[in-house]
């Protein structure tokens, strides 16, 4: 439904022109939630509003629903207006003048072609109750929380039947608890409404709850793209390894490799590794170990070990209570290594404790991320 090919912008500097997107191609499929994610600087941001229209990209091609709305080869630009694209803002940008009803009835207003009275109060109605606003059409702007501001943004995007929905760090401005319910509501409006949409976000754990897929980026590329879990359980390096959630990273030596199964043995501070690779590793390759630490299995007795699990001993050096879980800090050696263990393993800091990690948990990716160019804007 929309595809970017080899998607090229730049920024003037004080050296020449900085590449803020180098190179970007991914592709969404209709009705699906695709999330741009990466730190602050990434060029998630810059592709977003190439992709509105608010930035000329240098090169590339950006096709939205069968019809090109840029191509550098062909000289077509189309103005973000032309584009038949929704967007939301990090601000809302919610008029404080208007009420609720205004503000989401006014893409209708001044749009093309002119509705009549009746027809975009239906459509108004018909977009507040999906996003359930309805019965507050006559509420001032201000009056509303922020999950209803944010909802009300979402209202005023859709009510224009956008062929693609853009989302641009929406739910940053809110507080902890209310942003993770609105993570289940904007993952309800999506699916119900079936809307195309492209969100951007530095938030990890946002991305993998909302998305069908992710594409991580880090200084102006893509690094990697896939469905959550992948992107999560299989990094393709080192920055997608320690950018995506929690993870213990130990430099390692390849020892042995099976080309066939993935299988390898390596070498780390930790000692000898059972890991799993994914291919063309060769003996004394210099590579990284992410293990995360929910992989981590801590025993107050040596357990039982399948082939391929690795087994050493340690001594728990800090504990933290989190609720439903404690976040602790093992020393194996000379290395801290981070576990997250169920409230009932009562080890106590200094207490010696056994740690078991499964192979196909212990994820070997290469030493050195490609280079990549410098991004100076989000």
């Amino acid at each position: 439904m929309l595809s970017v090919r080899s998607l090229h912008v730049d920024y003037p500097g004080e050296g020449g022109a900085v590449n803020a997107v180098c190179d970007v191609s991914f592709e969404v499929k209709r009705g699906t939630l695709f999330t741009l994610l990466g730190p602050s600087g990434c060029g998630k941001t810059t592709t977003l509003r190439a992709i509105a229209g608010l930035e000329r990209p240098r090169l590339g091609e950006i096709e939205a629903d069968g019809r090109i709305v840029y191509s550098s080869a062909e000289g077509i630009f189309l103005a973000p207006n032309r584009r038949n694209f929704g967007m939301v803002f990090q601000s809302y940008a919610i008029w404080p003048h208007m009420n609720v009803f205004e503000n989401a009835a006014f893409p209708l207003q001044v749009g093309r072609p002119r509705l009549g009275r009746k027809d975009i109060a239906a459509k108004t109605m018909r977009v507040l109750a999906a996003v359930g606003l309805d019965h507050l059409a006559d509420r001032a702007a201000t009056k509303l929380s922020g999950g209803q501001q944010q909802r009300l943004a979402l209202a005023r995007a859709l009510v224009m039947e956008p062929v693609l929905l853009l989302l641009d760090e929406p739910l940053s401005n809110l507080d902890a608890k209310l942003r993770e319910r609105m993570r289940f509501e904007l993952t309800r409006l999506q699916r119900e409404l079936n809307v195309t949409t492209v969100y951007v976000t530095h938030d990890q754990s946002e991305a993998l709850a909302l998305s069908h897929a992710i594409a991580v980026m880090n200084e102006g590329r893509i690094v990697q793209i896939g469905p959550p879990a992948d992107v999560y359980q299989r990094p393709r390096d080192r920055f997608v390894a320690d950018f995506i959630g929690s993870t213990n990273l130990f430099d390692a030596a390849v020892i042995a490799a099976d080309a066939h199964t993935g299988r390898c043995r390596v070498g780390t501070a930790l000692g000898e590794l059972h890991a799993h690779g994914n291919g063309g590793l060769s003996p004394s390759d210099a590579v990284v170990v992410s293990i995360r630490p929910e992989d981590v299995e801590l025993f107050d007795e040596a357990p039982a070990c399948a082939d391929g699990d690795n087994l050493c001993r340690g001594t728990v050096d800090a504990s933290v209570f989190l609720g439903d879980y404690f976040d602790l800090q093992v020393k194996v050696g000379e290395r801290l290594v981070l576990a997250r263990a169920h409230p009932s393993l009562r080890a106590a800091p200094g207490a010696p404790i056994h740690v078991r990690i499964k192979a196909e948990k212990c994820i070997v990716v290469p030493d050195r991320a490609p280079a990549a160019t410098v991004d100076s804007k989000d």
